[in-house]
């Protein structure tokens, strides 16, 4: 006869589920089965030893005279109950011990699949509301499997599955089987009635949790990280703050020489990180969130939340970055729309020609999108680079292009 205690035991060994779920559990399955078998479960003892492992049914029934029963399930005759016990008289409570063999073998069966499955289900609650709770943290985990568009990754510390998407890696991230990864749980999702797992290189938290990891003063509290914007792989800025006077927050995490930076730049595949000192003067953070460009002066609007700087020739294109990088990841750090300007030289001021001159050689459409963004004259669209041209307006960049070949031939046609 299959004993359904050992699927019990087997379970309550490997399954991290705390004892009082597992015992309510069991009294379900096994009293499910007493009601299939003798319609209620009403005048029955289910008592289940958690440390043990062990299982007892009591059946308890009334003593009654011969021939006085009227209900089965709640009597039995004093000639039964003197079979179980000699000593018991009418009018007494009589247990009688229920094995599980007397529910036959079928009814076992199906009992032990209940028990597993609900066994399953509690585990997969369980592991849902562990990484739940552990949103945003750091996890370790070993590359299991490589699939088309995802790793498998099994967690060291827990052993279960997690999932890191292709999407939430770092471009020049390559795993083999077996290599170790770090990042963070980025989320918990249930499909198909099982939890998955999400984890991430490319959340912001995965840089601020590498940060606390490198440099003690913010595990200890002495530096508080207030703002990270990324773009994975390419470039970041974290926006430090100290609370102790006598620490320079921005040193404390670069470290001697960027001994601590450089392991997290490592790890990020050669991520460019900018640490940017916070401070409540908005026109000072502005100016450090643009680093390494030296801003001439600015203009805030702070009703629109827009910033017009303005910089000299040479340090225009540190403050645009690679691709836009820089002034994007100043813009999200900040919280304002910064608009790049170049600074007129003193010999530049010379003849100027204003944009409707054109309007034979260039739509008015066009013209008027370089107007709304403050380009009235062929000089001040000059001065402002294609890609920023691009990124200002909605022209595309081939029309800018031929826009900046008409305007400089005008100016060639003086010389």
């Amino acid at each position: 006869m299959i004993n359904i205690i050992e699927t019990f035991t087997e379970f309550k060994s490997d399954k991290n589920i705390d004892k009082p779920t597992v015992q309510r559990v069991l009294e379900d399955v096994f009293r499910t089965l007493i009601k299939k078998k003798y319609g209620s479960d009403d005048n029955f003892d289910v008592i289940v030893n958690i440390d043990k492992g062990d299982l007892e049914m009591w059946r308890i029934r009334t003593i009654v005279p011969d021939g006085e029963v009227t209900d089965e399930n709640k009597q039995i005759s004093v000639s039964e109950a003197l079979l179980i016990d000699e000593d018991y008289t009418v009018g007494e409570e009589c247990y009688e011990q229920i094995y599980l063999e007397d529910f036959g073998r079928r009814a076992i069966m199906a009992a032990r699949q209940t028990l597993i499955s609900r066994i399953m289900d509690l585990e997969k609650d369980e592991v849902f509301a562990r990484y739940n709770d552990r949103l945003g943290e750091m996890v370790v985990g070993e590359v299991h499997q490589i699939m088309k568009r995802q790793f498998l990754i099994l967690d060291d510390a827990t052993g279960n599955e997690l999932v890191l998407p292709r999407g939430e890696t770092i471009r020049g991230d390559f795993f083999r089987k077996g290599d170790v990864v770090r990042g963070v749980i980025k989320s918990v999702e249930m499909r198909n009635n099982n939890p998955v797992v999400i984890m991430s290189r490319t959340d912001e938290r995965f840089l601020e949790k590498l940060m606390e990891q490198e440099v003690p003063e913010i595990e200890d509290g002495l530096i508080m990280i207030r703002k990270i914007v990324r773009m994975p792989g390419e470039r970041a800025k974290v926006a430090v703050e100290s609370y102790d006077d006598r620490i320079d927050p921005v040193g404390a995490c670069v470290g001697m020489k960027g001994s601590r930076i450089h392991g997290i730049v490592r790890e990020l595949k050669n991520e460019n990180i900018d640490i940017v000192n916070y401070t409540t003067n908005l026109q000072l953070y502005i100016q450090r969130s643009l680093t390494p460009a030296r801003i001439s002066s600015m203009e805030i609007d702070e009703e629109n939340k827009k910033v017009a700087v303005y910089l000299k020739a040479d340090q225009v294109s540190l403050a645009i970055g690679k691709g836009g990088s820089n002034i994007k990841l100043a813009s999200a750090l900040t919280g304002y729309e910064i608009d790049v300007f170049r600074e007129a030289e003193e010999y530049e001021v010379e003849e100027d020609v204003d944009l409707d001159e054109f309007g034979d050689e260039i739509e008015d459409w066009v013209l008027d999108q370089l107007k709304n963004i403050g380009c009235d004259s062929a000089k001040s669209v000059l001065k402002l680079s294609i890609d920023e041209l691009v990124r200002r307006t909605d022209l595309e960049e081939e029309t800018i292009k031929n826009v900046l070949k008409v305007l400089e031939s005008e100016f060639e046609e003086g010389e």
